[in-house]
């Protein structure tokens, strides 16, 4: 659509159909992934796509013929089988949809109620999923800063995604300036006025956010996607606009934002003050609720007493003192103990081990075990000399363990140390 189309009186073939097409992919996408903004719309929203965890699987068995079964549905990947199977089908049922549409309403002449409508459901769709994307930056709850054990792993071990959730979580000024860009793009969106200006912020930000996910495989490849067409879709009726303005040097007329008004004057102040407390409703529940997140699991949650990295000076079991050899595969070499209950073992050949780490500080005991096999538990007295030595006596089953260890000052991090600096008389590349 361009500027002189949104408002036509008379649409092009091609734009109806477009419209009918755009109208219902975007519609149906929304239905399968809900904002969630409004209380108890996840709750029913999972109520309502329960039954196409048995249509989808069913459809690709019988109608693609593929031979894995789909047994893993939308979790903390979006981009499970499931989600682009999902994509096929909206997709499908869309392009169906839209010639259905065409044949039956071929005498339409326009469909400006129509686009205004759905741009108002996507200024509002991508407005607050921006608005949920930056405070999780702003709060700095999306991206921690490094962990003890993320510290100590190489770069060559760590995952795409780990490693960019590193680069992110390392600078909170970098998470302030992305997440000021996203909350200001779904500011931007919610009002007619600015709605040009935010859709292209929310291109480049969405942008940028589907260039992480593609280049560091973070798998919400298709949600970022969706936010990048969706904000093309809203720039779509000013593109003759900003082609003139960016890249002709040629005047750009005032762009018609006219509202669409219902005839009764209570519908339409009725829509103005639920706009309104929805989008005081959004702020107050993001801030709310991502402050809260953090005091319970984020950076502002309080560290466990024994938060760090231990080196293990002496190991003992069963009374014989186990040399630091490479080629112990038993010895312990370092103990990290990060946040939210976990700790990892490395042992001297930089093997690891993942434990559930529980700590009582009055009965001055610590309790480990890893998740497959909760019986099986290490249990020690712990014995503190001064701030970085610690002394564990217990075992595991049958077998006695004395462990010396000393706590490593993770200052000693460059990435820890570095810091920021203005002047840089050489590039201290490491």
């Amino acid at each position: 659509m361009t500027e002189t189309t949104a408002a036509s009186l008379y649409w092009s073939a091609l734009q109806k159909i477009a419209l009918r097409f755009f109208l219902l992919l975007f519609l149906l996408y929304i239905f399968f992934n809900p904002n969630g903004v409004l209380p108890y719309t996840e709750v029913i929203a999972e109520y309502l796509i329960q039954p196409f965890h048995t249509i989808i699987p069913w459809l690709s068995k019988n109608l693609l013929n593929r031979p894995e079964p789909v047994t893993t549905f939308t979790n903390g990947s979006g981009d499970t089988t499931y989600d682009y199977l999902v994509i096929l089908f909206i997709t499908t049922l869309s392009v169906i949809g839209a010639l259905i549409w065409s044949v039956l309403d071929r005498k339409a002449r326009n469909y400006n109620k129509l686009f205004y409508w759905l741009c108002v459901i996507l200024r509002y769709y991508v407005g607050i999923t921006m608005l949920s994307y930056g405070f999780v930056k702003v709060i700095k709850l999306q991206f921690p800063a490094p962990s003890p054990g993320r510290l100590l792993q190489s770069f060559g071990n760590a995952s795409p995604m780990g490693l960019a959730w590193t680069y992110m979580g390392y600078s909170r000024g970098f998470n302030y300036f992305t997440g000021i860009a996203e909350v200001s793009c779904g500011l931007l969106l919610f009002f007619r006025k600015t709605t040009t200006l935010g859709a292209v912020l929310g291109l480049v930000v969405a942008g940028n956010i589907m260039a992480i996910n593609y280049c560091f495989d973070v798998p919400v490849k298709l949600l970022s996607t969706t936010l990048v067409v969706m904000s093309l879709f809203l720039l779509a009726k000013d593109a003759r606009r900003l082609i003139n303005f960016f890249f002709l040097n040629k005047t750009a007329p005032p762009s018609e934002i006219e509202p669409h008004r219902f005839r009764r004057k209570w519908k339409n102040i009725t829509l103005d003050v639920l706009k309104y407390v929805m989008l005081i409703y959004l702020l107050i529940t993001n801030v709310y609720g991502d402050i809260q997140a953090s005091a319970q699991y984020g950076e502002a949650a309080k560290k466990p007493h024994f938060y760090g990295i231990y080196d293990i000076h002496n190991y003992v079991l069963n009374k014989d003192t186990i040399a630091p050899l490479v080629t112990n595969t038993m010895r312990w070499r370092k103990l990290i103990v990060g946040s939210s209950g976990y700790a990892t073992v490395k042992k001297m050949n930089d093997s690891t081990q993942n434990y559930t780490f529980r700590e009582d500080i009055k009965a001055h005991t610590i309790v480990m075990f890893t998740d497959a096999d909760t019986s099986a538990k290490y249990t020690f007295k712990y014995s503190e000399f001064g701030k970085d030595s610690l002394v564990l006596k217990g075992g595991l089953g049958l077998d006695t363990l004395n462990i010396s260890l000393k706590k490593f000052d993770m200052k000693n991090f460059k990435l820890i140390n570095r810091g920021f600096h203005w002047v840089n008389e050489f590039p201290y590349n490491r």
